[in-house]
């Protein structure tokens, strides 16, 4: 794609002239807490040095200590090319957990809540010629109110929490912008128009017929359309035809995005006045409609079943962060070897050059909310927050089709019943499809489900005739409420009915080897390769021949520190052939499924 640079944190809107700030920076501990007070804001003596963008908890960061250090401090120089010097300098932080607070030459430049999402500061007026100090504060702590996902919140790692992540795990980076800029586009496929319906937000001193935007779409270096409107506000909406007729003049032709025929159409938009280019970014998109219908999740009006897995994004010496781009590239293709056309991005917003390969790639996406584990005032603000941040950050990939913002009661552990995390949920799904109405969105993912717009369930047993005999007969008392669907959870919160959603098996599976009891999965440790396959195709098999599942995610990618249930151990090694998983994962066993 013509919109992407390697190593570019931002493929969904490139603009060249920038500068990776990863590699080695400054580094402390602040354990009592007396940095600000010192004034290390504008200068600290390092006691470490880290390699950004891993946590000081990783082997990669070149510190690897797991303990919990509740505030850390960064500083580096920077200096700006001289040919950039007339443009607004942008700091980005693709992310850092928790609290981030940031000073360039002394000069406080803004501070971020949140451990995911994206977001950046305009640092201009605080540098000056030559070299720059840029520092950085980040405040993490053990409180279960905080969206923290698999993020342990005690001294110890336990079930399926892990060593938590404090401070800078994703890149940070500088920009350098025009003061007559492109700050934001939004790109809606309408396949039923044969268009993409963009937003735009432009930032200028001088609104009027004289500012142009140019918007020029173009598919596999072949021109498709252009349209130059003027800008006479900030905020800008309108619609780009982007079929293209045959050599014969007669039809249209829209090549969609499917995980079959992953078309990506690149998109340009230049900002002009009297003929001079004040500013150009390039971007990418999908065409592709997401809609629920009978049942089913359609994909451009058809049915499609989904096999999905249940990816967590860890790595064993850089945990959540990524080693290198090319470790998420292997994640996919591997994923792709295993048979699967999707995943379930699990407790954690990945590395947005992740979204852009399975966009190119064809893997479908499920993007999830890191949950917090109490139910408060604050829990809710801070959910809510970065919740929308995380939506619009994300949106234009045409790989998600399904968010996720909350798993298993997690952090709204009275929803069965209690009125006030219900709203919640509601609140959450209307805020949601404000910005979203094209994609489904899952409320609560596993069980006890409100307004959701799929009904997902975890079950994680091991004999495949219990399991379908578990559902094969009793669809209407397990989507009633009557009946727990896993001997322990119900489908739907009290007060809430099915009304006729699709039904997917969104967590199964999680075997793992035999090994002394070091580590666990789900049920029983399984002694050979061949009870694992035996198993795997025996479950695996009973989930496709339930007549009215549409699809399934089995748990999971890779073994993840203290949990051993992957399909590859965490250095990325198959535990078994992935063309025999692949064989049993596409084998079609119903007629009625896609399988």
């Amino acid at each position: 794609m013509k919109s992407y640079e390697k190593n570019h944190p931002r493929p969904q809107l490139f603009r060249p002239g920038w500068e990776n700030l990863n590699g080695s920076w400054d580094f402390s501990f602040d354990d009592i807490n007396q940095g600000e007070k010192q004034g290390w804001a504008r200068a600290f003596t390092p006691t470490h040095t880290i390699q950004v963008p891993f946590t000081y908890e990783t082997k990669l960061s070149g510190i690897e200590d797991e303990s919990q250090h509740p505030v850390v401090w960064y500083q580096r120089s920077v200096i700006i090319p001289e040919d950039k010097q007339t443009k607004k300098v942008m700091l980005h932080f693709e992310g850092s957990d928790y609290f981030t607070k940031v000073w360039v030459n002394g000069k406080f430049c803004g501070s971020h809540r949140g451990g995911y999402a994206r977001f950046s500061f305009d640092i201009t007026e605080a540098l000056h010629s030559g070299e720059n100090s840029l520092v950085v504060r980040v405040e993490d702590s053990k409180d279960p109110q905080q969206p923290r996902g698999k993020q342990r919140w005690t001294n110890e790692s336990y079930a399926c929490w892990y060593v938590q992540t404090t401070g800078i795990w994703k890149t940070v980076w500088l920009e350098y912008v025009p003061e007559n800029s492109i700050e934001q586009v939004k790109m809606t496929p309408n396949l039923g128009k044969g268009s993409v319906d963009i937003d735009a937000k432009v930032l200028s001193e001088n609104y009027g017929e004289e500012l142009l935007l140019e918007a020029s779409v173009s598919y596999q270096d072949q021109f498709i359309n252009k349209i130059i409107i003027p800008v006479m506000k900030k905020n800008l909406a309108f619609s780009l035809p982007v079929g293209r007729t045959d050599l014969d003049g007669f039809e249209w032709n829209i090549h969609t995005w499917t995980p079959e025929n992953p078309n990506l159409y690149d998109i340009s938009f230049r900002l002009l006045e009297n003929q001079e280019q004040h500013d150009a970014v390039y971007s990418y998109f999908g065409m592709r409609e997401i809609a629920i219908q009978n049942g089913h999740v359609l994909l451009n009006g058809q049915p499609i079943y989904q096999r999905l897995i249940l990816d967590q994004g860890y790595w064993k010496d850089s945990h959540i962060t990524p080693p290198d781009e090319e470790a998420l590239l292997e994640d996919i293709d591997k994923i792709k070897m295993l048979g699967y056309n999707g995943l379930r991005k699990h407790q954690k917003t990945e590395d947005e050059r992740f979204l852009y390969w399975c966009d190119v790639k064809g893997m479908l996406v499920w993007s999830e909310f890191p949950a917090a584990y109490q139910f408060s005032d604050y829990a809710v603000q801070l959910m809510t927050e970065e919740w929308m941040q995380i939506v619009r950050q994300n949106y234009n990939h045409p790989s998600i089709i399904v968010w996720t913002p909350f798993n298993e009661s997690w952090g709204i552990g009275g929803i069965k019943s209690n009125r006030t995390q219900q709203h919640l949920t509601e609140a959450v799904y209307h805020l949601t499809k404000t910005f979203d109405p094209m994609r489904p969105v899952v409320l609560n993912d596993g069980w006890e489900h409100t307004c959701s717009d799929i009904i997902t369930l975890h079950d994680y047993e091991e004999l495949g005739k219990i399991l379908r005999a578990r559902y094969e007969n009793h669809k209407e008392d397990i989507v009633a409420g009557e009946l727990s669907h896993n001997l322990s959870q119900f489908a739907m919160a009290k007060g809430f009915a099915y009304k006729g959603q699709p039904i997917l098996i969104s967590e199964y599976g999680g075997i793992a080897f035999q090994n002394d009891n070091v580590g666990w999965g789900y049920g029983n440790k399984v002694n050979s390769q061949e009870d694992f396959i035996k198993r795997f195709d025996d479950i695996t098999t009973a989930v496709k021949e339930i007549p009215y599942i549409c699809g399934f995610c089995y748990t999971q990618v890779s073994d993840v520190q203290q949990e051993i249930n992957g399909l590859m151990d965490e250095e990325r090694n198959f535990k078994i052939a992935p063309e025999i998983i692949k064989e049993i994962n596409e084998r079609k066993v119903n007629p009625l499924h896609k399988g």
